[in-house]
């Protein structure tokens, strides 16, 4: 399942990065998140999605969040 399906409020483990975008990946590792670590979404919105990664909230896109398996 990938971020775009999950439920909000819950906290999830990043499972893997599906993509062959390196500077997706590069951005998502950034930001922390890469395998292993825990995430929430906290609100979603049209085209984008509010997650928690680590201490701090991110607004990414779907396509971003497609890419994040949990």
């Amino acid at each position: 399942m990938n971020l775009t399906q999950a439920e909000l409020g819950r906290e999830y483990v990043v499972r893997e990065i599906v993509t062959d975008d390196e500077e997706m990946d590069a951005f998502l590792f950034s930001l922390g998140c890469y395998s292993g670590e825990p995430i929430t979404v906290v609100s979603r919105l049209k085209n984008s999605c509010v997650v928690s990664i680590k201490d701090g909230r991110y607004n990414i896109d779907n396509q971003l969040a497609e890419a994040i398996v949990v």
